[in-house]
């Protein structure tokens, strides 16, 4: 097959630039590209004939001489579907190719045995929520409580999602869907949904540590997510917390906190009792989670330098009352502490669910641009064989 042509790269580029600022105007799609208009106007028509783009509102405001019609995505360009798959909820959306919301579920997680089980429930619901929304199925992203590496192996999941260990659900669902099947850590995808509504101001450099059911971490730098060239990158959880052989990733999650505080005499019925109620012992183990909070956030300050720390999850309540003396003693080592803020757990899932579809969209964006370099080549060599007709999908 042919390679792209300078008339494919340039219709990319077009492509591009509506994915990104979808409704823009021609005129603002020439500025941002340095395209002509001829060039642009022919990019569009190839693009609109494809299905990708139609034409919007005039733009009202454009100046003198004709007007400029805005251009946007059409809704029939597709779709993408973000996951949010946790111990206790279970929370979908799906959103267009200009990432607005068409349908949102939650359900409480059933109790699930198995990989296999549990694929076949999440592409169930994902193919119902799918089915409001136009054209094609993109990309699906979940998700999980947990380490993912290489988008599709789970490491080190909750004890009640154990099953998910390895790559058996990813594989379970990926041979459910044509579209492709992408795995992160509810870390990351938290911090794709914070970046996508919070002002970080300039420097846009931030940790968020997901304090919940397991603890996991994610950094981004300029906007961008974070991401090393070895498993052991972000394996925070692993280090010592400076409460004798205690782990960050055992003071840090619900799991470990509560057989932590249990095997120091704790009675705790319900692990928000643990700062809500001044019980006999709580003192020590509120302590001993103090402690591990200084280290997460004081390793991630002299590594990453981070702006911003967030902390979100189940246990961020009882950060938010550690925060005072946090703050101290990192102020006391360090010369500048990153700002700290915590958020819900329904924040949490609001963040993670929003992430996910962000992560889809992104994936999507780069398969449809990629997708117009290739299908121009693919289409004559098909129609050379007699494969095709005038245009290959």
């Amino acid at each position: 097959m042919s390679s792209p042509t300078a008339r494919d790269h340039n219709t990319a580029s077009v492509l591009g630039v509506v994915l990104a600022g979808a409704p823009i105007t021609r005129n603002q799609v020439m500025a941002s590209t340095g395209l002509s208009k001829a060039t642009v106007s022919r990019a569009v028509e190839e693009l609109r004939i494809a299905g990708l783009v139609v034409d919007g509102e005039v733009d009202s405001v454009a100046g003198r001489g004709r007007r400029s019609t805005y251009l946007d995505l059409a809704r029939s360009a597709g779709h993408v579907a973000g996951v949010s798959f946790g111990v206790q909820d279970t929370r979908l959306l799906v959103t267009d190719l200009r990432g607005r919301a068409i349908t949102k579920e939650s359900h409480a997680t059933p109790g699930l045995a198995s990989a296999a089980e549990a694929g076949a429930w999440l592409a169930r619901h994902v193919r119902r929520v799918s089915a409001a929304a136009d054209g094609a199925l993109r990309q699906v992203v979940v998700a999980v409580p947990a380490t993912v590496r290489a988008g599709a192996e789970v490491v080190r999941p909750p004890d009640a999602l154990g099953f998910l260990a390895g790559t058996a659900l990813h594989d379970t669902m990926q041979r459910k869907f044509e579209a492709p099947v992408s795995f992160d850590s509810d870390a990351n995808a938290a911090l794709l949904g914070t970046l996508a509504e919070e002002d970080l101001g300039e420097r846009g450099d931030a940790v968020l540590f997901s304090v919940s059911s397991v603890f996991t971490a994610a950094a981004c730098v300029d906007r961008q997510l974070v991401r090393g060239h070895t498993a052991a990158f972000g394996e925070l959880g692993v280090l010592r917390a400076g409460v004798g052989d205690e782990t960050l990733g055992r003071l840090l999650s619900s799991r470990g906190f509560l057989d932590f505080a249990r095997q120091r005499g704790l009675r705790l019925r319900r692990i928000e009792h643990a700062w809500t109620r001044t019980l006999p012992g709580s003192e020590a183990v509120v302590a001993a989670f103090t402690s591990a909070v200084i280290t997460a956030v004081g390793v991630v300050a002299v590594t990453l330098d981070p702006a911003i720390v967030f902390f979100t999850g189940r246990l961020a309540p009882l950060v938010e009352k550690v925060l005072p003396e946090v703050r101290d003693a990192l102020a006391s080592a360090l010369p500048v502490v990153p700002a700290i803020v915590t958020s819900s757990t329904r924040e949490l899932g609001l963040s993670t669910i929003r992430g996910a579809a962000e992560a889809g969209l992104r994936a999507a964006h780069r398969q449809l641009r990629d997708h117009v370099l290739t299908v121009r080549s693919k289409r004559l060599y098909a129609e050379a064989d007699g494969l095709a007709g005038p245009y290959l999908s």
